[in-house]
């Protein structure tokens, strides 16, 4: 029942200014004795825990992590507490800086010492792991605990992810949930920072850049001018991303990016086993995370990404998000998304060569063409989004490589792509009752309509138009009395790959990346020119014989139409614009 001397020892080793050789001393003793310190010294052991042992001398560390490896393998009871000391130096530590009588609590981002610290502490879990087998499964939850909140500094998260994923690299059994863990907060970051309030605060920054830079002309104009005659001025733009959210995401996208890389690449020739091995782990992530979640911009370029390293896994992607679009078991909602990546993949991926595009081409068609036998004819033969949503969304992936890959499926011989294109059967799809124009995005039916009617695949603008007097126009007073249609966007749909627009990780995606070509004056006069009256279309046309509009054109989508600008790519910088194609009279 004597507590005196007890006491002074918790006192001694709570004390700041305690020295390096009376911890040693302690931890020696205290290694000997490990096996009394039961669940009743719990204080004990937690004062021992908050030691300052990272920042102190080599022999300090030594000693403490021999104690940590004697005191989880006697008494496992202390192991969950010892994990979380370790997981809290993942983050550099706090420091309180006092501005004006108000204390500050900042990261301590200027410790030398920082990656020595993590280091030492990767060397500590590690030892722990060896004496206690069962770590990985105590520790995944203590690491989805502290992961910080999206609002602390950059420096903070980009400490904690690097550190998780170093874990992966020795607990490789963890690696499926560190992935999953570290996605679903990116994924997080990423819906809460829509591509639009990006695009406005880099524009808001930028004009207040100019307006700093043209307060300062005239101040500088000598300085300037010598500049100028000894070398060329160069302008270098700051990699930081104007909204705070968007500049975390792209910092922790180069780091998942890195890790790939690291993982799939040893001595810097691609390993084939770890690339395969990691490409399981991420669809897994990806089909339970990334497919569900509606309009993420960025976080799923990371399967972009590993598909980039072979054709293999490109191919095996498509496939398995083939087997999602066709399975009639998954929910309605999944096989549309899955056919918006299938789309936007074939059409972004440079690495993907015209022989795949066109396989995968073959397979969608062919699907339409089943599903038309199979509808056409029914009760249920109508156009109807809640019905037929899978259905609208192949053709949309379908419409859409197209528009990005028909030069490629033409190139060489023009003859033998044109046999191709004309075998897949366009018109049967377009004049189906289902009515796939009607529902597909504007911009997406306009380029359609425009490229297959120069190739003469098939001729759209009587069912766009059609479509066009179906729709209830309505009349805003707040937008100056602009046309604007009901819904442009039935399907809701989104095109996963759209152009990435974060600073520093863009670098690794835009070698591999299809950008949308502008068309030439010259193709945008080739896509106008009018066909003659009388032709075959005109005619079959019941519905519009007598009723054909007597203006010079017909604009496909009114200027000011589109509501859901975020759900859409076509406000996206590098995708195909809202191309207001004129329609034939």
């Amino acid at each position: 029942g004597e507590t005196t001397d007890f006491e002074l020892l918790k006192h001694q080793l709570s004390d700041p200014d305690i020295k390096d050789a009376q911890i040693i001393n302690w931890l020696h003793e205290f290694r000997g004795s490990v096996t009394y310190l039961t669940k009743e010294f719990e204080q004990l052991v937690n004062i021992l825990l908050k030691l300052p042992w990272l920042r102190r001398s080599q022999e300090v560390v030594e000693e403490y992590l021999g104690f940590l490896g004697n005191l989880v393998s006697a008494q496992t009871v202390h192991l969950r507490p010892c994990l979380r000391m370790i997981v809290s130096h993942f983050v550099p530590s706090r420091i309180t800086i006092r501005e004006d009588d108000v204390d500050i609590s900042d990261s301590d981002d200027d410790d030398e010492n920082i990656s020595n610290n993590f280091n030492t502490c990767h060397r500590a879990l590690q030892a722990v792991a060896r004496y206690v087998p069962s770590t990985p499964q105590f520790l995944m939850p203590i690491l989805a605990e502290n992961f910080p909140f999206i609002n602390k500094s950059e420096r903070t998260l980009e400490c904690y992810v690097h550190n998780l994923l170093q874990v992966t690299m020795y607990l490789p059994t963890l690696r499926l949930q560190i992935l999953e863990l570290i996605i679903e907060k990116l994924l997080k970051l990423d819906v809460s920072t829509p591509q639009q309030d990006i695009e406005d605060a880099e524009e808001a920054a930028n004009n207040s850049d100019r307006e700093e830079k043209s307060t300062e002309e005239g101040l500088f104009d000598m300085e300037e001018e010598e500049e100028r005659k000894g070398n060329k001025v160069v302008s270098c733009h700051s990699e930081r991303m104007a909204h705070p959210l968007a500049e975390r995401l792209d910092i922790l996208m180069t780091i998942l990016f890195s890790y790939i890389k690291d993982v799939c690449h040893v001595d810097g020739k691609l390993d084939i086993k770890n690339t395969k091995d990691l490409y399981r782990d991420l669809v897994s992530v990806f089909d339970k995370l990334i497919l569900p979640t509606h309009a993420s911009c960025h976080v799923q370029y990371f399967m972009f990404y590993i598909c980039s390293f072979k054709l293999g896994l490109a191919e095996a992607f498509l496939d398995h998000l083939w087997k999602k679009l066709q399975d009639p078991n998954n929910p309605s909602v999944i096989r549309q998304t899955a056919g918006s990546y299938i789309g936007s993949f074939l059409a972004r991926a440079k690495f993907i060569p015209v022989v795949t595009v066109k396989a995968c081409l073959d397979l969608l068609v062919n699907w339409l063409h089943k599903y038309i036998d199979n509808q056409d004819t029914g009760a249920n033969a109508y156009c109807d989004v809640a019905l037929h949503a899978p259905f609208y969304s192949t053709c949309q992936a379908a419409f859409y490589t197209l528009i990005f890959r028909h030069k490629q499926l033409l190139d060489g011989n023009l003859r033998k792509g044109l046999a191709y294109l004309q075998s897949l059967n366009f018109e049967r799809i377009v004049m189906c009752q289902l009515n796939p124009l009607k529902i597909c995005i504007p911009s997406v039916v306009n380029l359609f309509a425009a490229i297959t009617r120069k190739y003469q695949l098939v001729f759209c603008y009587t069912i766009i138009e059609r479509n066009n007097r179906q729709f209830i126009p309505v009349v805003r007073s707040g937008m100056g009395g602009d046309l604007v249609q009901t819904c442009t966007n039935p399907l809701d749909s989104f095109f996963p790959f759209d152009p990435y627009i974060l600073k520093r990780s863009k670098k690794t995606i835009d070698p591999f990346y299809q950008f949308w070509e502008e068309l030439s004056a010259e193709d945008l006069e080739n896509l106008k020119k009018p066909i003659k009256r009388g032709t075959s279309e005109d005619e079959d046309d019941d519905f519009l014989k007598g009723e054909t509009p007597q203006n010079d054109c017909v604009v496909g989508i009114a200027p000011n139409s589109y509501e859901l600008n975020t759900l859409s790519p076509v406000n996206s910088i590098g995708s195909p614009p809202d191309c207001c194609v004129l329609y034939p009279q």
